[in-house]
């Protein structure tokens, strides 16, 4: 028999196995212990896009392992661990007598000045018209200007607290995969860095995405890779230039008091540099907001230092041995420093760091110890 008188052979189903089960047609896996999911809507811009129940094909084994042993005893514990940690709200002031008093000495030295200042117009008046009238002409500049530092600080706390909803809201979203949420913050914070021509080509990045349907977690991942990226390389380099500052400060300082006293004003700059570089634009009052709450942060992240393992990194690059005690003390201050640093990006930043992103000591040891060896070489 020919190709070409050959009839065309129907397709047909082969048993793997050899049995007449195994030809049947295949059933949808369906586990009995756990139940579907309920469909869930995500409003992206107003429309509402409903999510079907993912197959069991799409459902992560170790999960739905864990399901089925978890089911028979009801033990739902093991399973809480594969859900992201829900955010904590920060909690509100309470009242404080120490607050009150001082703004009630602040209003007794205000009505204080006030009086004084007064007084020493109508005296000035008293003497002689013109001399009157030039106190109450600088009395009025003295005004102005008050207000106009007024005016100034309050922008400044202002802002640093819509820093802190930013970086609330990046958290939130995060946590939650709110798409919602992610494009507003994705919004606020273009808009926090208009003017900053680094951020011209991320901004213009983040444009072309908004529109595009993705997770919430995927939004806050294209503000910290598009727009804060060159933002944090310069973060990087502050905390770095200081780091070295104080380091060779402190090797070649003869005085102790000038080292504390150096080590202070550097580590004040830098928190209020890095406050100014994210968009916080901190006057006085805001600039003691930032270094309370950098102090705060480090005492939660486990005091200086402790928490990236400063001893075994200065151990395991053998400082003793190859630095002497002077030198090894200023790496320490400059790292100490670094560790500051490193806090007050994580303060001011109004994105919170990604796994992976945030600086660590580490990054700033071999500039230090290759600083001071050639320090010592000299």
């Amino acid at each position: 028999m020919t190709a070409e008188t050959a009839p065309q052979r129907k397709p047909r189903a082969f048993a793997v196995t050899g049995t007449k089960a195994a030809a049947k047609k295949p059933q949808a896996h369906k586990d009995e212990t756990r139940p579907p999911r309920k469909p869930r809507a995500v409003d992206a811009d107003g429309r509402k896009t409903i999510l079907t129940p993912l197959p069991d094909e799409a459902v992560d084994p170790a999960y739905a392992a864990l399901a089925e042993a978890e089911a028979a005893n009801g033990d739902i514990q093991a399973l809480e661990a594969f859900e992201p940690a829900q955010a904590t709200a920060r909690p509100k002031r309470r009242f404080g007598w120490g607050r009150l008093a001082l703004s009630a000495l602040s209003l007794i030295l205000g009505l204080a000045a006030t009086l004084m200042i007064d007084a020493f117009i109508r005296d000035l008046f008293s003497r002689n018209d013109w001399l009157g009238y030039a106190g109450l002409a600088l009395a009025g500049l003295l005004v102005l200007g008050v207000v106009g530092v007024l005016a100034r600080e309050l922008s400044g706390l202002w802002r640093l607290s819509t820093i802190d909803h930013l970086r609330q809201s990046a958290e939130r979203a995060r946590m939650d995969n709110d798409l919602g949420r992610a494009r507003t913050v994705s919004r606020e914070v273009g808009a926090l860095f208009a003017g900053r021509p680094e951020t011209a080509r991320g901004r213009a990045l983040l444009a072309e995405h908004g529109d595009d349907i993705m997770d919430g977690k995927d939004a806050i991942e294209l503000v910290e890779r598009d727009l804060l990226l060159p933002l944090d390389r310069a973060a990087r380099a502050m905390v770095a230039g200081s780091a070295k500052r104080v380091s060779v400060v402190t090797a070649v300082s003869p005085r102790a008091l000038v080292d504390l006293g150096f080590v202070l004003f550097e580590n004040i700059r830098l928190i209020r540099r890095i406050g100014e570089h994210y968009g916080g634009k901190p006057g006085l009052l805001g600039s003691l907001r930032l270094i309370r709450h950098v102090v705060f942060h480090l005492g939660a992240t486990g005091a200086i230092a402790a928490g990236d393992g400063l001893i075994q990194q200065l151990i395991g690059h053998g400082l003793a041995a190859r630095l002497s005690a002077r030198l090894g003390e200023g790496v320490v201050n400059g790292l100490l420093t670094a560790r500051v640093g490193i806090a007050a990006m994580d303060v001011c930043r109004p994105v919170p760091f990604s796994d992976g992103r945030r600086p660590r000591i580490a990054d700033f040891i071999g500039e230090l110890t290759r600083l001071q060896g050639e320090a010592e070489a000299k």
